[in-house]
């Protein structure tokens, strides 16, 4: 078994213990994560092994850190997303660093999954466009049930400015969506 496949397994079987279970009853965030990797094959199937692998473990564990252990709001959402993203490059880089990898490598994946460098960074642009088509792909449908037209636009916009003029026109040629939604990726730039 490779290196890769390796942290895979281990990305996987501490996923597997996620007790919020898919309608399908996979646990969450192991879907997630092989959700996540289906992305990045297709979007970047050169990527590096740091980059395949923060793709995977993105969400590593995610259920022990629960939203509402935070205060409402916008702040309180951002700074348990900051403490997420710490906590899910941490748990990722020991498995890598178990697995083989340098301290430069694992360091690498983490800097990806803490967001550091999104828009400079190619790799951290890449995890992040990777997450948003999967969002696109797997969860916006069900969350748009759950959101007024505003904030749902609002979101939409939000996630169309994260991404990559690359990924953005690849968005509006993969997926058929309302003009207002296609118009936040043709304009997230203006």
């Amino acid at each position: 078994m490779s290196a890769r496949q390796t942290v895979f397994a281990a990305i996987d079987a501490a996923n597997a213990a996620d007790p919020r279970r898919e309608a399908d009853g996979q646990p969450v965030e192991l879907l997630y994560g092989q959700r996540m990797t289906a992305e990045q094959q297709r979007l970047y199937p050169d990527a590096s092994d740091a980059l395949a692998i923060a793709c995977r473990g993105q969400h590593i564990e995610r259920w022990l850190l629960p939203r509402q252990d935070y205060p409402e709001g916008r702040e309180g959402y951002l700074t348990w997303r900051r403490e997420q993203g710490r906590r899910h490059a941490e748990r990722v880089m020991a498995v890598m660093r178990e697995a083989g990898y340098s301290a430069d490598q694992a360091d690498h994946a983490g800097r990806m999954l803490r967001k550091e460098g999104i828009k400079r960074d190619p790799d951290v642009q890449a995890l992040e466009d990777v997450a948003c088509f999967t969002f696109i792909r797997h969860y916006l449908g069900d969350f748009a049930a759950t959101q007024e037209p505003d904030a749902l636009l609002r979101i939409v916009q939000k996630t169309a400015r994260k991404m990559s003029p690359a990924a953005r026109a690849r968005v509006l040629d993969e997926f058929a969506m309302p003009e207002p939604f296609a118009a936040a990726f043709r304009e997230a730039d203006a």
